[in-house]
């Protein structure tokens, strides 16, 4: 299994949540509104400031655990979708889930996902 991190803009939300629903076999996704600050922060911050009055940029976080087989589909077709070719079009991590459990069931690995 596969856990895969997409920080995107806010306005591709839509776009990529499309695009990933057309994918056979994707079992879910969850997204949340986040704030935070990548490179383009560094150039010209000058002092550090506290969290509270730090300009924060607005972004969409999209967390999907799936099969191994889907993972490489997954983050092409967010990729895609989310790209403007504008600084900031987010970033996608991806590394291995070890457990699963399905809560309701009890089910384990791939058949909790």
């Amino acid at each position: 299994m596969k856990a895969i991190l997409a920080i995107i803009k806010p306005h591709k939300l839509a776009d990529v949540t499309l695009a990933l629903r057309k994918l056979e076999g994707l079992t879910g996704m969850t997204v949340t509104d986040v704030r935070g600050f990548g490179r383009t922060r560094a150039e010209g911050a000058g002092e550090l400031v506290p969290d509270d009055v730090a300009d924060f940029v607005r972004k969409s976080r999209i967390d999907i655990v799936c099969v191994d087989s889907m993972a490489t589909t997954i983050i092409e077709t967010i990729q895609e979708n989310a790209h403007t070719g504008a600084h900031g079009d987010g970033k996608i991590y991806s590394w291995d889930v070890s457990m699963a459990i399905r809560i309701s069931t009890g089910e384990t690995g791939n058949d909790a996902v």
